[in-house]
C-alpha cells in the first residue's frame, strides 16, 4: 500500500531508462553484497548510491532499491529461522526511512529528474535529504532497540560512529555520481563506482584488521589472566568465559586426552549452563574430534551440511557453525576443544587463529595449576594415609577459629584419637602392617566423616577430626561412632610366609578426647591441649577404647 501511494503522489522519472535503472541496481547490489557487520549490526555503505538514485529517477524507485537492499544484506548476513522477523521489520524500516526523507527533500523545494538545476541550491538540498535519511534511520534504529529487543544499553556505540562516518563522507560521492550521471550517462557510474568500490574494500580491510589486532590484544591479556589461575576449574572457567564473550558460543566443550587412546569431555557448556560430561568418548579419527585430534589441525565449518556427514556420537541439533582447535602441549596434542553456534557463518578464519593462540595460553595455564595442584597436595596431605597432614591441619584450625570469633561458627569441636598398643602391632607383625592398618583407619575415618568436618593424621597413630558448627554432645557421639567403628571391625592384614600369603584379622582399638570451643577453650592451641588431655587422662588412663571430653577429666 504504501509503495503504490508513492507511485501515485511521487511518480518515478524512468520513462526510456531502463537499461539505466537495472544499471544501478546492479550497482547498489553488489556494494550491498560485502556489509560490515559490527557489534552484530550489518553497515553497508549504500547512501551514496540511493541518493543518486532518488535525484536521478525518484522517490519510487529508491523505494524498491531499498527494499532488494534489505533482501540481499539479511541473505549476506545468514539470518536463522527465529529471526525471519526481521524481513518484514527491516522492510517497513526502510520504507518509512525512504518515505521521510524524501518528503522532506520535497517538502523543502527539491525535485528529482535529470532536469534539476545544479548549483548551491541542488547541492544544499541534496544534504537535507542525506541528513534527514541519517536522522529517521537512526531513530527507526533506536525505537528497535528499545522496544522489540528490550535492549538498554547504550546507543552511542562503535556500529553508529561508522555509520555516520560512511554516510557524511560518502556524500559528495553521490552528488558527484548524479552530476556526472546526468552529464555522461552510465559512463559516469564506473568513474565513480570502481574508486569507490576499492575504497569500500579497504575500508572492509581496515576494519577487519582492526579487529584481529583488538582481539590478538585480548587473546595476551586473557593469557595473563590463565596464568595467574592455579586451580584447573578456575582456568576452564574462566577461558570459556572469555571465549564466549569474543565468539559467539551456544556450545562449547573441552575434551581431554586419555592414556593417548580417547577423548574424554571435561567440561560441557550448552546454552550457558553447565552439564554433566556423561558423553561417550571418542577415538583418534573418530568424528570431528577425533579427526581435529589426529590431524593436529583445526577445523571450521559454517554450515550444518559441512560437516553433518563427519561428525559422530552425541552433538546438538540446532547447531551450524562448528570450530574445533587441538589443544597442544610440547608439540603434543593434550585436548580438544569444541565450540558450535547456532547462527550459520559465526566463525571467520581470523578468529581461528585467535583462538589458536588462547588454546596455546589455556595448555600451559593448565599445566601451570596442574603442577600447583599436585606439589598442593605433596605440601598439605599425608602421602601414606593421603589425609590432611599436620600442616594443613593447623591452618584450617586457627582459619576456623577466626570465623568463630566472627561469629560465623557457633562451636567447634576437636576430636583426637591414638591407637591403643599400637608399638605391638609394629612389634608383632611388621611395620608394613602397622601401615596398613593406619591406611585403612584414615579410609574409614574418611568415609564416616565426610562433609561434616576435617579428618587429618596429626602425627604416628595420632588422628584428629574438626567439626565446625557442632555442640559438645554431637562431636560426642561422632568420637563414639568412631569408637566403634574401629573396635568393632577387625583389620585385615596380609602377611607372607615363604610364598603363600595369609590374611590375617586383627582387633585395634583407639582411645579419644574430644574438647568444643567456646565452653571449653579460647584459642587454638588450647583447644587441642584440652584434646590431648581429654585424650590421655581420661580415656588412656581410665582403661583405654573410650571417649572422655575435657570438661570431665
Amino acid at each position: 500500500m504504501g509503495l503504490w501511494y508513492t507511485y501515485q503522489v511521487y511518480p518515478p522519472y524512468i520513462s526510456g531508462h531502463w537499461i539505466d535503472v537495472f544499471t544501478f541496481l546492479v550497482l547498489i547490489s553488489l556494494v550491498a553484497s560485502v556489509p560490515m557487520v559490527i557489534n552484530n549490526i550489518p553497515i553497508f555503505s549504500i547512501q551514496w548510491i540511493s541518493m543518486a538514485t532518488f535525484l536521478s529517477f525518484g522517490l519510487f524507485v529508491e523505494m524498491l532499491f531499498a527494499q532488494v537492499v534489505i533482501m540481499i544484506v539479511l541473505f549476506r548476513i545468514r539470518i536463522q529461522k527465529e529471526q525471519f522477523f526481521r524481513i518484514p521489520m527491516n522492510s517497513i524500516m526502510f520504507f518509512f526511512v525512504s518515505l521521510g526523507s524524501g518528503a522532506a527533500y520535497y517538502s523543502f523545494g527539491g525535485q528529482t529528474g535529470s532536469e534539476i538545476v545544479h548549483g548551491h541550491l541542488s547541492l544544499m538540498l541534496a544534504a537535507v535529504y542525506v541528513i534527514f535519511n541519517f536522522i529517521f534511520n537512526q531513530v527507526l534504529i533506536l525505537f528497535i532497540q528499545y522496544i522489540v529487543y528490550r535492549d538498554t544499553g547504550s546507543f552511542f556505540g562503535k556500529s553508529l560512529a561508522w555509520e555516520t562516518v560512511i554516510s557524511f563522507i560518502t556524500f559528495p560521492l553521490g552528488f558527484i555520481l548524479y552530476i556526472l550521471y546526468t552529464q555522461i550517462g552510465l559512463l559516469g557510474l564506473l568513474i565513480v563506482g570502481i574508486p569507490f568500490a576499492s575504497l569500500l574494500l579497504i575500508l572492509k580491510l581496515y576494519y577487519s584488521s582492526g579487529n584481529i589486532n583488538e582481539n590478538l590484544q585480548k587473546a595476551a591479556e586473557i593469557g595473563h589472566q590463565l596464568a595467574e589461575k592455579l586451580n584447573i576449574n578456575d582456568v576452564i572457567g574462566l577461558f570459556l568465559q572469555k571465549l564466549s564473550e569474543m565468539l559467539p558460543v551456544d556450545y562449547a566443550y573441552i575434551l581431554d586426552v586419555v592414556e593417548n587412546k580417547e577423548l574424554h569431555v571435561i567440561r560441557r557448556i550448552e546454552l550457558g549452563e553447565v552439564l554433566p560430561n556423561d558423553i561417550e568418548p571418542l577415538k583418534k579419527n573418530e568424528g570431528l574430534g577425533g579427526m581435529v585430534w589426529a590431524q593436529n589441525k583445526a577445523a571450521l565449518y559454517k554450515l550444518k551440511k559441512d560437516w553433518k556427514k563427519i561428525i559422530s556420537g552425541y552433538f546438538p541439533n540446532d547447531a551450524e557453525s562448528v570450530l574445533s582447535v587441538p589443544i597442544v602441549r610440547n608439540n603434543k596434542v593434550v585436548g580438544v576443544l569444541f565450540l558450535a553456534c547456532k547462527r550459520k557463518g559465526a566463525y571467520e578464519k581470523a578468529q581461528l587463529m585467535i583462538v589458536d593462540i588462547l588454546c596455546s595460553h589455556f595448555a600451559v595455564a593448565i599445566e601451570n595449576a596442574r603442577h600447583y595442584e599436585e606439589a598442593k597436595m605433596h605440601s598439605e596431605h599425608c602421602a601414606m594415609t593421603q589425609l590432611y597432614n599436620y600442616r594443613y591441619f593447623e591452618k584450617k584450625l586457627s582459619a576456623e577459629f577466626d570465623k568463630l570469633h566472627q561469629l560465623e561458627r557457633k562451636s567447634l569441636s576437636l576430636i583426637m584419637l591414638d591407637l591403643d598398643h599400637f608399638k605391638d602391632i609394629n612389634d608383632t607383625f611388621g611395620h608394613e602392617s602397622g601401615n596398613e592398618v593406619l591406611r585403612e583407619l584414615a579410609n574409614r575415618l574418611k568415609l564416616l566423616v565426610g562433609g561434616r568436618g576435617t579428618v587429618a593424621r596429626y602425627g604416628g597413630e595420632e588422628f584428629v577430626i574438626l567439626l565446625p558448627n557442632s555442640k559438645k554432645n554431637e562431636a560426642m557421639q561422632m568420637a563414639e561412632l568412631v569408637r566403634q567403628t574401629i573396635a568393632n571391625r577387625p583389620f585385615s592384614l596380609k602377611q607372607h610366609i615363604g610364598q603363600e600369603q595369609l590374611d590375617i584379622h586383627i582387633t585395634v582399638t583407639a582411645s579419644i578426647g574430644v574438647s568444643t570451643a567456646p565452653e571449653d577453650a579460647d584459642d587454638s592451641l588450647t583447644l587441642i591441649r584440652h584434646a590431648d588431655r581429654a585424650l590421655y587422662v581420661g580415656a588412656k588412663r581410665a582403661g583405654r577404647n573410650r571417649v572422655a571430653d575435657y570438661s570431665s577429666c
